[in-house]
């Protein structure tokens, strides 16, 4: 079964906290590049209309505390 878009949309997401936290623990993001921004850069269009802030924050919540745990 394929993946819904908001399933590609979850992945991709968490992909991208995943880069984004990487290159910001590498100084090598442009600066006053915000998580949000990112994310809205590697999304592909035929997608975003999925996207928005309360899953990407419900995303990075659920990331957050699975690699506290």
């Amino acid at each position: 079964m394929p993946l819904s878009d908001k399933e590609k949309m979850v992945a991709i997401i968490s992909n991208g906290i995943a880069v984004f936290s990487l290159l910001q623990e590498r100084d090598s993001l442009p600066k006053n590049t915000t998580m949000y921004d990112f994310i809205l850069k590697v999304v592909p269009e035929d997608i975003k209309a999925e996207l928005n802030a309360e899953l990407i924050d419900e995303v990075f919540q659920y990331v957050s505390s699975a690699h506290s745990s």
